[in-house]
């Protein structure tokens, strides 16, 4: 295995091939359609024409990224069920999604978050609040795809050192720049639904393998896994990650409350729920979406379990890229470098395709909140809006690429799980009582939306995320061990700062001295429950 981890794992001229034929078969699906972006509904929405099975399983693509595919199969071969608690979370999110999210926010948005609060409150600060919230959110999750990619490449192409990790962030940043400035919302729909469908197939395929591996008897997989973990029949109750005294505990409600909480914030998601026709077809969407996630999450045990047993925790931590390593390891010692190249394969899809989803997200959000919303107050020629948009795409994808490269050496998942706590903090509580609190305010929005970011963000640089880590598997983005800031004991921020944002929302609504507008608030009650008024698809 030594020699192995040295050069790369399988034949790196494989790897680069498939993922090569993966891009430019994508590359030329993205042209095909690009030549119908002629306007803002269809740069941003996709004219509004894709069905809920096609939605749904592009909203899976987008939400199954390098943290669900590289991330949980890494902590759950280290640590055991503790690992499988980030598939619970990031699955339960979706019900909170589909019960109480979907129609309304369908019918009473146009394309971004940001639209619903404008609805509702008609106030450029709260706008251009919003749009900070989205690129903030949009960009710490960036962080965490580009990290993935840089140690992804780093195992499966041999590239090593700084430098080669650096030229490989930057190549997976080219061309999920072409994906957005060449296609637009059609082009990376289109991208994610191919991207969804190779990696549920990947993963069904490595999971049903492992599990011959046992006679398809799960608990014989549990019993291999129990016999070659250090830590033994540990791994199969909690503690291993989140044990070992209250701030330990505190740590695991936090991060459960963020999984949970986040994915009804997270601004790319939302702004997929406006490429399809209707609130009824946004609802399919999201059925779609929670069946293809569950099937995944539950085949993430056992590609976790099963790199436990057959890969080994000594081999993951001595990879490129620790934890999230744990699969690919787990491909080649399977089937070696065929099956190594799917995994490749798999790996680049889901990279590039999320990537793309959220820099699309980010850009529409300045151009059309920013630019269009505040700036411009409304009146910014579509044809402008649209350019002002691949401009931000840019600048986005090269501040990403420098991030990614800075935030290599941390988990994936865990990085994931900072964008979904600063989304439950900054976003959900406003989009909540947009919807469905009458005495919402302006002021109880800004405070709100500046609360949660704030404070998520500040706890995040206070906490051992960026400083004074001793854990070799989660080490933090300063790695000197004499430069120690962590003055929050907790690495997710969630349990202080949602609530916060709740109460600041409630606090700055009921003293608002401008009371809020029951009649505005009655029409998007109407908007909302029966989409009378929505913008509907432009197709015929």
């Amino acid at each position: 295995m030594r020699g192995i981890l040295a050069s790369g794992v399988g034949d790196p001229a494989v790897n680069i091939t498939i993922f090569a034929f993966f891009v430019i078969v994508t590359l030329i699906i993205v042209v095909m359609v690009s030549g119908s972006n002629r306007s803002t509904n269809d740069y941003y929405a996709g004219g509004r024409n894709f069905t809920g099975w096609q939605n749904g399983i592009a909203i899976g693509g987008d939400y199954l990224s390098a943290a669900s595919f590289l991330g949980i199969g890494g902590l759950i071969a280290l640590y055991g069920y503790d690992g499988f608690l980030y598939s619970i979370g990031f699955l339960v999110g979706w019900l909170l999604v589909l019960l109480l999210m979907a129609a309304p926010l369908r019918n009473t948005g146009r394309y971004t978050t940001a639209d619903v609060l404008d609805l509702r409150l008609r106030d450029t600060r709260v706008r251009g609040a919003s749009a900070i919230s989205t690129m903030t959110i949009s960009l710490f999750y960036l962080l965490a795809q580009m990290a993935g990619a840089g140690a992804l490449v780093s195992l499966l192409l041999g590239v090593s050192g700084a430098v080669g990790q650096l030229v490989v962030v930057a190549v997976v940043g080219i061309a999920m720049l072409c994906y957005v400035l060449v296609g637009g919302m059609k082009g990376t729909t289109w991208v994610q639904i191919i991207k969804a469908s190779i990696l549920a197939a990947g993963t069904v395929i490595i999971t049903l393998w492992v599990m011959t591996k046992t006679g398809f008897n799960f608990s014989g997989l549990l019993a291999h896994a129990v016999g070659a973990s250090p830590d033994g029949k540990a791994v199969l109750g909690p503690g291993l990650l989140y044990g070992g005294g209250a701030s330990a505990h505190f740590n695991f409600v936090s991060l459960a409350l963020a999984l949970v909480l986040g994915t009804a914030g997270l601004p790319h998601l939302i702004m997929r729920l406006y490429t399809v026709p209707d609130a009824a077809e946004a609802r399919r969407s999201v059925v779609w979406t929670v069946w293809l996630v569950g099937i995944f999450y539950l085949c993430t045990l056992v590609l976790g379990f099963g790199a436990m047993w057959l890969v080994g925790d000594k081999a993951i931590l001595g990879a490129p890229g620790k934890s999230d390593s744990a699969v690919p390891l787990l491909a080649y010692k399977l089937g070696g470098t065929l099956l190594m190249g799917g995994v490749a394969a798999v790996a680049f899809a889901t990279i590039l395709a999320v990537v793309a989803g959220l820099t699309i997200t980010a850009s529409a959000s300045f151009a059309h909140d920013v630019y269009a919303g505040v700036m411009r107050r409304g009146n910014a020629d579509p044809r402008d809006e649209v350019r002002v948009a691949r401009i931000a795409a840019l600048v986005i994808g090269l501040v990403a690429v420098i991030g990614g490269f800075l935030a290599r050496n941390i988990d994936v998942a865990f990085l994931v799980a900072l964008a979904f706590a600063i989304a439950a903090s900054a976003n959900l509580p406003t989009v909540v009582y947009s919807l469905f609190w009458r005495r919402f305010t302006s002021r109880g929005a800004l405070w709100s939306i500046y609360g949660g970011l704030v404070s998520s963000v500040g706890l995040i640089i206070i906490s051992p995320v960026v400083s004074g880590s001793t854990n070799p598997a989660s080490p933090s983005l300063i790695t000197d061990p004499h430069v120690n800031f962590a003055f929050f004991p907790l690495s997710n921020p969630g349990i202080v700062s949602i609530p916060l944002a709740f109460i600041l929302g409630w606090l700055g609504s009921v003293t608002d001295t401008v009371p809020a507008d029951n009649a505005r608030f009655a029409r998007i009650q109407v908007r909302a429950l029966t989409g009378v008024g929505a913008e509907r698809s432009t197709r015929g």
